[in-house]
């Protein structure tokens, strides 16, 4: 009985030293989008939960939802930096108090990769996202297009201070200084929100009526809330240009219905880059699981090291939207 005893001791050890060698080597990485209520930000967090590496165990990935606001972000950044998280990927929701989350991370010696928005900090080790500038421009211009460049819009904006609601502003700017006959009739932000555009875009038909030509819609969401209120208005959908970003599942049904144009923004290829490259940061001989630097040879993995990786945005068009529906099955 004792050597039994003694053999048992002797497996129950050895069995805790291989669980904890495997706890030592599993990677821990924060993923800190800054809201999970619409679509895009969860087929961005369900594609960084589907990456190789987390699949497989070596990363153990633990997703904080940051409720669109800066300082909830914060203390899930503080949180992280107590429970010794290896490394931050970070969407976040200011361009600007997101910057203190990244110097908190920084002083802990703690890798922070952003990804899909931006943050105004030289501290990060990278950033895998893509060019809001010209998706605002690509956007405005499709909506001006249909207009021939005359009559009047209303321009609905994301979160004000986020970086991407800033960028899409330039480039609507851009497009819009293109058609110096075309007028601005509103504009206000949304936040994203499908049901906010809705109720922005009912105040505005109330108040100008036929007059709106065009809807430039900083995201898809608020694009369908405003498609929303034009049909609640028994308004014909097809009497306006309008134009979104980010290729969602519904608004991808309305482009194939000839309700809008959309920009497919690529959330599984950022979410999976910046946790490929939040894992290099920690794991130097580290190389890179996922498929999507196969998928994007204009975006080299170049050892997972260069400051910026950027995602090229799709155009959802008559030819492909089929295709980009199928893959969402």
């Amino acid at each position: 009985m004792k050597a039994r005893t003694t053999m048992m001791t002797a497996s129950v050890l050895a069995l805790a030293l291989g669980t904890a060698a495997t706890a030592q080597d599993t990677i821990k990485i924060g993923l800190a989008p800054y809201g999970l209520n619409a679509e895009f930000m969860q087929l961005w967090t369900n594609a960084a939960e589907q990456h190789p590496a987390v699949t497989s165990g070596l990363v153990e990935l633990t997703v904080f939802d940051g409720r669109y606001d800066a300082l909830v972000q914060q203390d899930q950044f503080e949180t992280m930096i107590t429970q010794g998280f290896d490394a931050i990927v970070f969407a976040p929701i200011d361009v600007e108090a997101g910057a203190t989350a990244v110097q908190l991370a920084h002083d802990a010696g703690i890798p922070v990769v952003g990804s899909n928005t931006r943050v105004n900090s030289d501290l990060l080790t990278s950033y895998v996202g893509s060019d809001d500038v010209q998706a605002g421009y690509l956007e405005a211009k499709a909506v001006l297009d249909k207009m021939g460049c005359t009559g009047a819009v209303v321009v609905i904006e994301g979160p004000i201070g986020q970086s991407a609601q800033i960028q899409r502003g330039e480039g609507n700017e851009k497009a819009l200084a293109e058609c110096p006959e075309v007028t601005v009739l509103e504009q206000q932000t949304a936040n994203w929100s499908r049901a906010e555009a809705q109720s922005l875009m009912e105040n505005w038909l109330t108040s100008h009526g036929e007059n709106i030509k065009g809807v430039i819609a900083q995201n898809d969401e608020m694009a369908l809330g405003a498609i929303e209120a034009i049909k609640a208005a028994g308004m014909d959908v097809s009497d306006f240009a309008i134009a979104g970003v980010d290729g969602v599942t519904d608004a991808l049904n309305a482009v194939k219905a000839g309700q809008m144009a959309s920009i497919l923004q690529d959330g599984a290829a950022q979410a999976q880059g910046a946790i490929d490259v939040a894992i290099k940061a920690v794991k130097p001989d580290y190389e890179p699981m996922s498929e999507i630097w196969s998928q994007y040879p204009d975006m080299p993995w170049n050892g997972g090291t260069d400051a910026e990786y950027n995602v090229p945005w799709t155009p959802v068009t008559a030819e492909n939207v089929d295709d980009l529906l199928a893959a969402r099955q």
